[in-house]
């Protein structure tokens, strides 16, 4: 057991509580950080019967002073934090554009880069990566004196190739690409690395509108990412534990520093022909 605390932003999503289970189930105390707290106590209360130690806490991420007071709580409760994984995010309606491409005159009358609202693209870029610095702000603090620490941030491949129609959510997650490179950097005298996680095409809450037709079958986005993707499939959640645990795990991964790890069937490599 390794006897550490874990704090998970949006450890209440799909891929978050995989992440939760998968950190207790390991020997961390987990402190899943959510705005729904009911939600991340259904989750907790998940664990706890598992045997495992977890605490749920309301926080917003893009709100300082809120993350202060979790951070607090879950000092006193659970001790300082070792492992902090940053896995709030998702997207607005008014930072996307229906249109892939668009047409002289607007031909094809779906919204498109023009018709985007400020308040969309504010909100993506505050949840993804006003949602990153925060908590590693308000959490680093705690683990800058520790003789090993870790703080894996959640990116996409969208920020390796930035995908049509989603250009907020895409320009976000490519910062925190870069703000994951120049926060290792700049925590490399300490025991602080930094890495973070680039997932491919899984199902999710957030997409599964976008992919999934209401009699369960794939709409012709989620066709062309299978078809785009050389395993020719979505991924499952658990197929990104893996990666977690190696990066969470200082002697497994005590080198790797400032990297982005790819888990997406094959999608960054393919060129598509």
């Amino acid at each position: 057991m390794v006897n550490k605390v874990a704090v998970v932003t949006g450890g209440s999503g799909v891929l978050g509580r995989k992440f939760s289970f998968a950190l207790a189930a390991n020997g961390y105390s987990v402190a899943i950080i959510g705005r729904d707290q009911n939600k991340a106590q259904l989750i907790v209360d998940e664990i706890i019967k598992q045997g495992n130690t977890a605490l749920a806490i309301s926080a917003d991420v893009t709100n300082k002073d809120s993350l202060e007071i979790a951070a607090q709580i879950i000092e006193q409760k659970l001790g300082s934090c070792d492992l902090l994984l940053n896995g709030a995010g998702g997207n607005h309606p008014q930072g996307i554009s229906e249109a892939e491409y668009y047409l002289p005159n607007n031909a094809n009358n779906m919204t498109n880069f023009f018709d985007l609202k400020l308040e969309g693209i504010d909100f993506v870029f505050r949840l993804n990566l006003m949602g990153t610095i925060l908590p590693s702000q308000v959490f680093g603090k705690q683990m800058v004196n520790k003789n090993s620490a870790s703080i894996i941030n959640i990116s996409s491949m969208s920020a390796i190739l930035p995908l049509t129609k989603v250009v907020a959510y895409s320009a976000a997650k490519a910062a925190i690409d870069n703000f994951t490179k120049w926060l290792a950097v700049h925590f490399c005298k300490t025991n602080i690395r930094v890495n973070a996680i680039a997932p491919g095409f899984f199902l999710t809450e957030q997409n599964r509108a976008l992919l999934v037709n209401a009699d369960g079958s794939f709409t012709p986005r989620a066709q062309k990412i299978i078809n785009r993707t050389p395993m020719g499939r979505l991924g499952e959640a658990e197929e990104l534990i893996g990666t977690l645990l190696w990066l969470a795990n200082e002697k497994a991964s005590g080198f790797v520093n400032g990297a982005v790890i790819p888990v997406d069937g094959g999608f960054a490599a393919y060129s598509g022909v």
